[in-house]
């Protein structure tokens, strides 16, 4: 599972990836202190913002892959 960040006129940025048997693994500049994600064994994945300011006004995406 794969999250991804689009700021207002700006390219997707990756947040962070995630899959059942490995911790997650944050992009640069990106945190599990920020943004928590969690991942089930029926790969139902939530992701969620903390302290949320005007800064992290944006489009969020997930993206699932079989690989």
């Amino acid at each position: 599972m794969f999250w991804y960040q689009q700021p207002p006129r700006s390219s997707l940025k990756l947040i962070a990836s995630t899959s059942t048997w490995l911790k997650n693994t944050y992009e640069e500049g990106y945190s599990e202190a920020k943004f928590e994600i969690s991942r089930d064994k029926n790969n139902l994945s939530v992701m969620t913002i903390k302290n949320v300011t005007s800064k992290d006004a944006a489009m969020y995406f997930c993206a699932a892959s079989d690989h």
